[in-house]
């Protein structure tokens, strides 16, 4: 009877098909919409704002030294988030994609999909989130919000976490009104760090804690987020050292290099960076705890001495160099369990983190009239 049923489904098929019919008509989205490229309207976010690509953080032909990986990251829409007004009471999402990194530590929302918050009473509201199906990406139009009101609403969009696109178009209903959003966010905050910083183990690209961090403060955090490989490589430092118009900079600059690259690096990583902005604050954070260390001495051992390091070195660094802070993040839950692998935080995890750095930075950043 099933392999009857099977066979009358796909003479069903079959005939739809020779007859220039779709098979699931029921699933074929007939709304017509106008698309416009995230590009003219505001990205919010962006390092390094003269990149061949507007979604890649880093121009790769111009700065040298990264590795393969390394290089596919800085490309990556990583902490890019695009704001705009729109009226539409739906709103839709269709990319092209260069490159997607499926990571063990990114559910598909987070390294491929669009994170989407609409401003209400004053405050960022989440809105929707959408991911287009996998393997059939490209030219995807993927719903992220629908059936809304039809009022003029302040959206931010924010781009996947481990995608290099080559475009992102934006869809509205026809005949609606779509336009830039004038930044929502204030000065411009350098981040570089690891895979925390890129947001890894996140439900969606929103949920960084950059993004917390910038959608708690109104201060605009410009990600180079690089999952495992912040280690306070001189040519990352380059990178910084170039980016225009930088009125601070916060690191998560210990949660990957050993304790010898530590020592090795950091004075010369200060040093090249200060030269290039002197004056503008340098915040470093401590790692975070890892709950892989609980019972696995090794690990706990490793984490230790290089905590250690980072104490000791930045200790030197506070008093060696003007403008040069030190801040402990803590996205460690009263229960501990607020982590994915025992590496990553949860969403709630990197709330934690945003939480606990945002009276430390802001005591920090006032002291230079950055508010």
């Amino acid at each position: 009877m099933t392999r009857f049923l099977t066979m009358a489904a796909a003479s069903v098929a079959a005939l739809f098909l020779s007859l220039g019919l779709p098979v699931g008509l029921s699933a074929q989205d007939k709304t017509d919409y106008d698309f416009t490229e995230a590009s003219d309207l505001t990205l919010v976010g962006k390092l390094m704002p003269d990149t061949p690509c507007p979604y890649a953080r880093v121009d790769t032909v111009k700065f040298k030294g990264f590795t393969k990986q390394e290089n596919f990251q800085v490309r990556m829409a990583t902490g890019l988030s695009v704001a705009f007004r729109t009226d539409s009471k739906k709103i839709t999402v269709m990319a092209e994609y260069a490159q997607i990194q499926n990571t063990s530590n990114a559910n598909f929302f987070a390294s491929r999909g669009y994170d989407l918050y609409i401003r209400k009473d004053g405050k960022w509201l989440w809105a929707g989130s959408g991911c287009p199906t996998f393997m059939k990406e490209n030219g995807k139009n993927t719903t992220i919000v629908e059936n809304m009101d039809g009022s003029m609403h302040e959206c931010l969009l924010y781009l996947p976490l481990y995608s290099e696109l080559k475009s992102v178009k934006i869809g509205t209903l026809a005949g609606s009104t779509i336009e830039p959003l004038e930044n929502p966010f204030r000065h411009r905050i350098g981040v570089f760090g690891s895979s925390y910083t890129h947001g890894s183990s996140t439900s969606r690209a929103g949920m960084t804690y950059p993004a917390q961090f910038s959608r708690h403060t109104g201060l605009q955090l410009l990600s180079l987020g690089c999952s495992g490989n912040s280690k306070l490589q001189p040519y990352f430092a380059d990178v910084l050292a170039a980016a225009p118009d930088i009125d601070a900079f916060l690191f998560d600059a210990f949660s990957n290099p050993s304790p010898e690259q530590i020592r090795e690096r950091l004075f010369p990583f200060i040093e090249k960076v200060q030269a290039a902005h002197p004056g503008v604050p340098l915040i470093f954070q401590q790692t975070i705890r890892r709950e892989n260390r609980n019972f696995d001495t090794k690990r706990d051992a490793d984490e230790r001495a290089k905590i250690a390091t980072a104490d000791s070195m930045m200790n030197i660094a506070v008093k060696k160099y003007k403008d040069v802070y030190f801040i402990h993040p803590d996205a460690t839950a009263p229960d501990h369990e607020a982590t994915v692998d025992g590496i990553h935080p949860t969403n709630y995890g990197y709330e934690l983190w945003a939480k606990s750095i945002e009276k430390p930075v802001l005591k920090i950043l006032r002291k230079y009239g950055i508010r």
